[in-house]
């Protein structure tokens, strides 16, 4: 599943692309064909991610919202790149014209085109198709046409994002929530209710760098380890969205170069801090990976 910070670049490129110019919508796959006529032959004039969730205004009053869910990716096709910006990814060294550009948990690029625009490929839910770019969505769990009321209803059953919000206040508001809950704070962190972004991969990470037991009820956890956990995402959040890669090692923190992880999908491997082997178990649906020792 995308996390976080894959959402809020996405949602940067539409800003780099889509903004101010008229784009066609429409619906190859047809399943999203009466709401793309909503949409179509206007300018989107805004682009906003909240947690896993992104946000296009267009010049009539109406939002498109969609959570990519599991499954769910937007492929960019045209004179695309990653930007030029100052970005410590391979996507900012930029991208020949014509190209594709697929943007889900990772991103990757394609091969370049002989024509624009390319033809759909495979079950496109909704293509946006601009001048010089188009965008085609695939497998999301939500898509949907929402008018502003809708779109802040939205906002509002979301938790604290880094990105998005005053940092002070959605500390505050991530402890409040937290150490009022009976429920794991392995489950919490990935309860987009609680905190925004947040997926597999960080949730075990920032567990782990915090050695912090993962079963613990969050009204147990300390109140300085919920706010040790905040400050984390916080931090792994930026990087993320600044780099495109899910970093969450520190370079000096061991000699070994080929873990990606502390833990996640670590299975049976030796703990980079004590050498237990790492556990790994289904909750709430979802793997988590954790050491038995260092988060005991």
């Amino acid at each position: 599943m995308p996390e976080g910070h894959s959402v809020h670049r996405i949602a940067r490129q539409f800003e780099r692309h889509f903004l101010g110019v008229p784009v066609a919508v429409s619906s190859p796959q047809g399943r999203f064909a009466a709401d793309a006529a909503l949409l179509d032959g206007h300018r989107i004039v805004s682009s906003r991610a909240v947690g896993k969730q992104m946000f296009l205004e267009f010049d009539h009053g109406l939002w498109l919202r969609v959570h990519l869910g599991l499954y769910g990716a937007w492929d960019f096709a045209g004179d695309v790149a990653g930007g030029g910006d100052g970005e410590a990814s391979l996507s900012s060294i930029g991208a020949p014209r014509l190209t594709r550009l697929r943007m889900s948990e990772s991103e990757k690029f394609g091969d370049d085109l002989e024509t624009f625009p390319p033809e759909p490929i495979g079950q496109v839910r909704v293509r946006l198709l601009a001048p010089t770019v188009v965008a085609d969505l695939r497998g999301p769990t939500a898509c949907e046409v929402q008018t502003a009321d809708q779109v802040q209803a939205s906002i509002g059953k979301l938790g604290p994002d880094p990105l998005v919000d005053d940092l002070a206040m959605a500390e505050e508001r991530f402890v409040a929530s937290v150490r009022t809950k009976p429920t794991a704070i392995a489950l919490l962190l990935m309860d987009q209710a609680v905190i925004g972004g947040i997926g597999n991969v960080y949730r075990a990470e920032m567990l782990f760098r915090a050695r912090q037991n993962p079963f613990t009820p969050g009204r147990d956890v300390r109140e300085e380890v919920v706010r040790v956990l905040w400050r984390d995402w916080v931090h792994l959040l930026r990087i993320g969205f600044d780099t495109g890669l899910m970093y969450t090692m520190d370079d000096e923190a061991t000699g070994d170069p080929e873990p990606e992880h502390w833990v996640y999908k670590r299975t049976g491997e030796p703990c980079l801090v004590c050498g237990t082997p790492i556990a790994m178990q289904e909750l709430g649906g979802r793997k988590l990976y954790w050491c038995p020792v260092d988060q005991a």
